[in-house]
Formats: C-alpha cells, sequence, structure tokens
C-alpha cells in the first residue's frame, strides 16, 4: 500500500496528531479487510470525540488528510472515493488466460434452489464498497438506490422480483440506509412501489439499518434532522431533533448485518450442496486447460 510523496510540508503539532490518528483507524480497519471514505474517517474521530461534528470539522480534516497524503504520510489506497470509478474491458494475454480466469471465477446461483431469494439495497453510492465484499460471499445481488430509486429502476426490479415469484421463491429486499426524515421514509417509498408493481405481500421487505435500536447501542455522532425537509414534522413527532448517518456505523458493523440476516433466511443444506457442485465445475475447467498457459 503506497505512501508516496509529491510535496513538502511542514505540519503542526495538532495536525501531526490527526495523522497520527488517522493512521491508526487506517490501519484497524484495514486489518478488517476495509478502505474507509473520508466521510467514513471523518465519523470514526467523532465517535471517538476526537473532533466535533461539524462541517468545519469535516472541511479541516479533508485538508489535513489530503496534504499528508500528498506529502507521504498516509497511504493513498486507504482512502477511497466510492463514487467516481474508470470502466474498461477485459483483456487476455493468451486463450489459455481466460481459461485459467474462467475456471478461478466459474460460479453457478447458489440460491437457484432456495426457498427465498434476497437482495440488499443501500441508500447511499459511498456505501457500495462496504457490502460488496459480504454479498458476493452470500451470492446476493446488491446495488445504490442513490437516494429514493428512480421509477425506472424500481419497475425493473418488480419484474425481476416477480420472475423469482413464478420460481417459487419469495423475493426479499434488504434496504439500509439514514436515520433521518429522507432515510427513514425511503424505505416506506420503496415497500409501496413494490407493492404496486408486484402486488400486497409479493415482496418481503426488511429494513436493516439505521433503526433506532442501532442507534442506542452503537452510539453514532448525530445531526440535526433536516427541518427544511419535507418530512421533518413526522420524524420529528417520533424520534426528536436528532437524526444519524449509515456512514457512522463502522463497516465491519454493517458487513456483520447483512451476513447475519441473510444466513436467517438461507438453508445451510442446499446451499453446501450447491457449494460442492459449483467446486466440482471449477475442477473439470482447470482439467480442461491442463498445463497449458
Amino acid at each position: 500500500m503506497p505512501k508516496l510523496k509529491y510535496i513538502e510540508k511542514n505540519f503542526g503539532a495538532a495536525a501531526r496528531e490527526t495523522i497520527s490518528r488517522a493512521n491508526g483507524i487506517i490501519t484497524e480497519y484495514a486489518e478488517q479487510g476495509f478502505a474507509l471514505t473520508l466521510r467514513q474517517l471523518y465519523y470514526q474521530f467523532v465517535a471517538r470525540a476526537l473532533i466535533p461534528n461539524t462541517f468545519r470539522s469535516y472541511k479541516r480534516l479533508g485538508t489535513i488528510v489530503s496534504d499528508a497524503r500528498l506529502a507521504g504520510l498516509i497511504d493513498w489506497d486507504s482512502i477511497q472515493d466510492r463514487t467516481r470509478n474508470l470502466k474498461r474491458n477485459s483483456h487476455w494475454s493468451s486463450p489459455g488466460q481466460i481459461i485459467r480466469s474462467a475456471a478461478h471465477g466459474y460460479e453457478i446461483d447458489k440460491w437457484a434452489d432456495q426457498e427465498y431469494r434476497p437482495e440488499v439495497w443501500i441508500e447511499k453510492d459511498a456505501l457500495v464498497g462496504v457490502i460488496e465484499q459480504v454479498c458476493i460471499e452470500n451470492d446476493v445481488p446488491y446495488f445504490s438506490c442513490r437516494g429514493y430509486n428512480s421509477q425506472s429502476e424500481m419497475w425493473r426490479a418488480s419484474q425481476r422480483m416477480l420472475r423469482s415469484g413464478d420460481d417459487g421463491q419469495q423475493p426479499i429486499v434488504f434496504h439500509l440506509g439514514d436515520h433521518d426524515p429522507s432515510g427513514k421514509d425511503m424505505t416506506r417509498d420503496i415497500e409501496d412501489r413494490l407493492e404496486t408493481f408486484c402486488g400486497t405481500g409479493a415482496i418481503e421487505l426488511q429494513r436493516l439499518a439505521l433503526n433506532m435500536p442501532q442507534v442506542q447501542e452503537y452510539d453514532p455522532p448525530p445531526n440535526p434532522a433536516k427541518v427544511t425537509d419535507s418530512r421533518a414534522a413526522d420524524y420529528i413527532a417520533a424520534f426528536g431533533d436528532e437524526s444519524w448517518e449509515l456512514d457512522a456505523l463502522g463497516p465491519r458493523v454493517l458487513a456483520d448485518l447483512i451476513d447475519t440476516h441473510v444466513d436467517e433466511w438461507r438453508d445451510d443444506e442446499k446451499w453446501a450442496a450447491m457449494l460442492e457442485r459449483e467446486a466440482q465445475g471449477k475442477a473439470e475447467l482447470e482439467a480442461m486447460l491442463g498445463d497449458e498457459d
């Protein structure tokens, strides 16, 4: 993981302390297999009472982290921007290489004979990287709604779920969003529109996070509820004048939450049989390749 120096910069004592603490948090999560966004790093500072939860604090941390990376003091791979990514074609140096890659990546639909068909939907694009690995490991589709889901994508989802229903499976949507006026309402919106397209009771929807019991358990730093939000009055009446962002929960908390709930709906005996079939398929592909490159 590279620390590359591009500028000379002298940091004051307070900034050096911030950089040291940032590297400690980054290392802690890297050892668990997670990289952080700047906003997630910020919430870790706030949750540990290292800085106040203010826009000014967020901007100051961002400036220090940016300068520290340029000065070679923070790893460039440790902070991710998950909203801007280059797309490109795959390339292969030989036919044998693509066969070997196919053997490595060969997977079957391990939910094909299960009673349920789960998906994970998350409010924010910046958090997709947090849930990606646990969803891949559980062979569960996932995507970012980017706030309120578009009508086009909601309709396509409904058609996908209706096909699952025709195959005798119960579709399940696990939704994760902020605990604020709009974030809470997004779960209601998903349920209402899926019912419009699929019929009442056709889809099982569960809001995994952020819920008040999790706020009470993990004590994430609060934000003022957005009083300009048209849904603020009902939210404040139910929960008070504070709100909480999903980003404030640690990546491991979110991953474990998904893993636990998916496991509750999975038949482990059928799952194990599918894993065995998949392993046999990989072995057959590798045998076809032999010793060729």
